[in-house]
């Protein structure tokens, strides 16, 4: 299906759970609408999470097994190497040469291999790891453009943005950097008891007498630290939330003059992310000091016990020299292993976010039976059908319709009346409650879903544009379509004029959105865009709403274009596009009240004589009067269309 077009709204009030009192609640954002918390740490070991993972690490694994012998060689050099300097300080004592010779030869060896194996470990975890980025991203990507709008209806964008970008950074650390650095202070911390062992059993044991404390002392720092990082973590969501909304709905802002107070809520809501991470912080440095003053008071045991032992002559001076430098290397794990526990918990938490993406179904797949279509008519049936977004919430009820190939049909109606959800259904965005949609006599549910949108054009409100240049941005719907194909299009709905008049022509790079050209364009190129992918069934909703009396008048002889020999679906408010459609269907709580030609419904004297006496008589009306009824209302809505607010059907988030 081809998209020529977008929808978005901007708000700017809501200040991401501050409410418009404007302090923050951080419960407000602990639940998200795609089930997980804000302060979900997780559990340090998730074996969904690391089996999931092996998988993805398996075609790697020569690239895993250089890791940890980079890792488990990296760890053991550097805790034997305090054997060499024990037996280098014994060699000086006891004035042996050719035993400092060889200490000091084992100790070069220690260092150069020790050097070897870190190398090989960094270099192969940062292989896997990029690598192991790049698939998850991918993944991730490809996964996300293939899920129903229904899971996008039900998931903010924001937490859709977050589980591609920094949960599957955080689970490419863990499952790299992570998981190995933990290895390698596990067998670190073995190899160095293994060390004091060697050295003397009592002054091991005399050690192990702090080990009690420092549990202790861990144990509380955990409790406080995970509370502080988890208001952390809930402080910067409400900051990144507000921050979004604010320059999403800039426009909103600046149109109600809310500058002022908008910064001072940012502010309120910004101070308090600092005092929690200050708390954080705080909480950080002081876990260093406390486990320092444990290791300070554990050497200060072993210097006072092991001395008085040097002077018995019941151990060497090298001996106590040794053991005090593999109690350092003891600690140091230690210390590690604490600070990598609540982000272990983070990143298992971000592992399991990103799974559930990534095993979340679509609504819908293609059926097994499913056929491709090729050249079709464009008859479309609607047979009996009924819709619900949600139960017991009925959107359409029994709705009947039988367009004939070629034939245009206008839909209008109140807000809410089911208008866009037509629509919707047609392209199979969703699927039917009840009922069925053929096109061409076969039903859209044994139809390939990408021949269908091959077949089907679409042309929204707000004209969506991609970063890029004209070219490529008409050419969108058909990357194989050439230059001269590119220009014809724009050429009949009559976009060339003013694309050659840009500075590169059809090469000018247009910003994001297309925010370098003004709404008419922007929408004229999406016509080309629409008309260049040929589509037999297409489908217009509120295109021509955001535009301009006279870019109207140019889109117009684009639309007869356009429209000419296609079966289209045409949700409008301008009557000049409902008056020239074959016939007019009015609907009303989901269901068909009327239809019929413009003139015979105005004759009927029904509800649909009743709207455009209320809308579109006044609105032609009103655009005579100004000359240009789009400019003249665009202070009333912001959407730049010449009548009130209340008599435009055309804002159907409800569909």
């Amino acid at each position: 299906m081809v998209f020529f077009g977008g929808a978005g709204s901007a708000g700017g009030w809501s200040g991401g759970g501050g409410g418009m009192g404007g302090n923050l609640r951080p419960n407000s954002l602990k639940r998200s609408t795609d089930g997980w918390d804000d302060d979900e740490l997780g559990s340090v070991y998730s074996h969904r999470v690391v089996t999931r993972m092996a998988k993805m690490i398996a075609p790697y694994r020569f690239r895993l097994f250089l890791a940890v012998v980079g890792v488990l060689g990296f760890a053991t050099m550097t805790r034997i190497s305090v054997l060499a300097v024990s037996g280098l300080i014994g060699a000086a004592t006891d004035g042996d040469m050719d035993r400092l010779n060889r200490w000091g030869l084992a100790y070069i060896a220690m260092a150069v291999l020790s050097a070897a194996f870190f190398f090989i470990q960094m270099t192969s975890t940062g292989w896997i790891g990029h690598r192991l980025l790049l698939r998850l991203r991918k993944d991730m990507f490809a996964h996300l453009q293939k899920l129903s709008l229904r899971f996008y209806d039900n998931n903010e964008v924001g937490r859709v943005m977050s589980r591609i970008t920094s949960d599957v950074t955080s689970l490419q650390e863990l499952m790299t950097g992570g998981m190995l650095t933990i290895l390698g202070d596990v067998v670190g911390i073995a190899i160095s008891v293994g060390v004091l062992l060697y050295f003397d059993v009592r002054l091991t044991l005399v050690t192990f007498t702090v080990v009690p404390v420092l549990v202790v002392t861990m144990a509380v720092w955990q409790a406080y630290s995970r509370r502080a990082f988890v208001r952390v973590r809930q402080a910067i969501a409400v900051v990144n939330a507000n921050l979004q909304e604010n320059v999403s709905g800039v426009r909103v802002i600046q149109s109600l003059s809310r500058e002022d107070e908008n910064a001072k809520r940012f502010d309120n809501i910004n101070r308090q992310n600092l005092n929690a991470n200050v708390n954080a912080g705080l909480l950080s440095a002081a876990v260093t000091p406390a486990v320092e003053v444990i290791v300070a008071t554990a050497t200060a045991l072993v210097v006072a016990y092991g001395g008085y032992r040097v002077m018995n002559g019941h151990l060497a001076v090298e001996g106590l020299v040794g053991f005090a430098l593999a109690l350092q290397m003891l600690f140091d794990p230690v210390r590690d292993l604490v600070l990598q526990y609540t982000q272990l918990q983070r990143a298992m938490a971000g592992g399991e976010r990103v799974l559930e993406v990534l095993d979340t179904k679509p609504e819908f797949e293609d059926d097994p039976n499913a056929i491709d279509i090729e050249d079709i008519s464009g008859r479309v049936d609607f047979n009996h059908v009924s819709f619900n977004y949600v139960d017991d919430v009925q959107v359409l009820a029994d709705l009947d319709l039988h367009v004939e190939p070629g034939e245009t049909i206008a839909l209008v109606g109140q807000t809410g009346a089911g208008k866009t959800t037509i629509t919707a259904l047609i392209s199979r965005f969703y699927d039917v409650t009840s009922g069925s949609i053929e096109v061409d006599g076969i039903d859209v549910r044994k139809i390939t879903h990408a021949s269908l949108a091959h077949r089907m054009g679409i042309v929204l409100q707000e004209p969506f544009l991609f970063s890029g240049t004209v070219y490529e941005n008409i050419r969108y719907g058909r990357p194989d379509a050439t230059d001269e194909e590119i220009r014809e299009a724009a050429e009949t709905v009559g976009a060339h004029d003013f694309i050659s008049r840009l500075e590169e022509g059809y090469g000018t790079y247009l910003h994001e959105r297309g925010m370098n050209l003004s709404v008419g364009q922007r929408q004229l190129i999406s016509f080309a865009r629409a008309i260049l992918a040929r589509p037999r069934i297409l489908i217009l909703d509120e295109a021509t709403a955001n535009v301009d009396t006279q870019t109207e008048v140019v889109i117009q002889r684009a639309l007869n274009t356009l429209l000419a020999g296609r079966t289209s679906f045409v949700i409008a408010h301008r009557l000049s596009t409902i008056r020239n459609a074959d016939r007019i269907i009015v609907l009303e709580h989901g269901r068909i009240v009327e239809q019929g030609k413009h003139d015979d419904l105005l004759a009927l004297g029904g509800r649909y004589a009743r709207l455009y006496r209320m809308t579109y008589e006044q609105h032609a009306l009103s655009s005579s009067a100004n000359g240009d009824g789009a400019r003249a209302g665009s202070s009333g809505n912001g959407h730049g269309n010449g009548h009130t607010p209340a008599l435009k059907p055309a804002a159907d988030p409800a569909r």
